[in-house]
């Protein structure tokens, strides 16, 4: 996809789904126009908003590609007559295979418990993956033209607390979670993160965990009929599937 005949692969076909880096899609833009590709899917993330002022320079990064590849896709599609949606998840679970609930699970494995800063009392709200592929399915299927984005939340708002502990449940080991001040939590995640599995941990996700990361799905229930699941997390890879 980082290659500009990439969009070759749409010919003949009426939409284009985009599962990849949001940035990547304005460069196929025009050639999906002249492929009279009607509908372009993208998928962002609502970490546009969650990790806005972060102080971390790889999540500054992250916002800024994801809000200029937001308006890149609205201003590209629009001047070669694309319809588009773009969806927003909040966290992505589902099928082993996540690189969220399946990291939360490696550390419980690995260490036999998990750090939280305070109570943990931040709420979030996992979305299963069946639910976006269901949201596509959708869009692609609507009979108008959307040209809008979606924020994608599941169906269930829980603490970051309790959304360990049912991760704790799926493994079949009792909850064991420690509290931590943010300054002891962010030294242990920077020693996490110098192994492969455990690359994305920093401080700012432990300051996080405080936070609540709750976003409505009105607009997409309205318009896509998106009824998405509650949180029933799955911590077994699939056989043969590569690891984290």
């Amino acid at each position: 996809l980082e290659r500009d005949e990439a969009a070759g692969w749409a010919a003949g076909c009426r939409a284009w789904i985009h599962l990849g880096p949001l940035g990547l899609v304005p460069r196929h833009l025009a050639a999906l126009g002249r492929l009279r590709v009607e509908r372009v899917v993208a998928f962002g993330s609502t970490s546009r908003f969650t990790k806005t002022g972060s102080s971390h320079p790889k999540e500054r990064r992250i916002v800024a590609e994801l809000e200029q590849g937001e308006a890149a896709l609205a201003q590209g599609c629009a001047a070669h007559g694309i319809g588009w949606a773009l969806f927003r998840p909040t966290l992505i679970h589902g099928c082993g295979l996540d690189r969220n609930v399946m990291v939360v699970a490696a550390a419980i494995r690995r260490f036999g418990f998990f750090p939280l800063i305070g109570d943990g009392r931040g709420r979030r709200q996992p979305v299963h993956a069946d639910d976006l592929a269901q949201a596509c399915v959708a869009a692609l299927a609507a009979n108008a033209r959307l040209d809008r984005a979606y924020d994608l939340s599941g169906g269930e708002v829980l603490s970051y607390r309790e959304m360990v502990t049912r991760i704790f449940a799926a493994l079949a080991r009792p909850p064991r979670l420690v509290s931590v001040p943010v300054p002891a939590l962010g030294l242990v995640l920077w020693g996490l993160s110098r192994l492969p599995r455990f690359r994305d941990f920093n401080v700012e996700m432990a300051r996080r965990m405080a936070d609540d990361m709750v976003f409505a799905h009105d607009a997409a229930a309205h318009d896509l009929g998106y009824a998405p699941r509650g949180f029933d997390p799955v911590v077994q890879r699939p056989s043969g599937a590569p690891g984290l």
